[in-house]
């Protein structure tokens, strides 16, 4: 009788402990890969596309960043 109580209630718990704890990695590791990615783009910007004007590299990530924004400003929806 222990055991069926502990397979009702202990497992689906562990389940949810565990993937919750995978996301959380998963979404740190997306944030550093989002940062280095951005990191790679001003480098590769800077060195190929722009050579000795950084502000041109700046420019066009923060150029790419706003217009990211605002598509995605306009996908929201109202609250209800």
């Amino acid at each position: 009788m222990i055991v069926g109580v502990a397979d009702k209630t202990v497992r689906p718990l562990t389940l949810a402990a565990r993937i919750l704890v995978f996301a959380a990695v998963v979404l740190a590791m997306a944030q550093v890969a989002a940062v280095l990615g951005a990191i790679a783009l001003l480098r590769l910007l800077d060195v190929y596309a722009f050579p000795g004007r950084v502000w041109a590299s700046y420019a066009v990530i923060g150029g790419i960043f706003t217009l990211a924004g605002w598509f995605l400003s306009t996908r929201r929806r109202p609250k209800k």
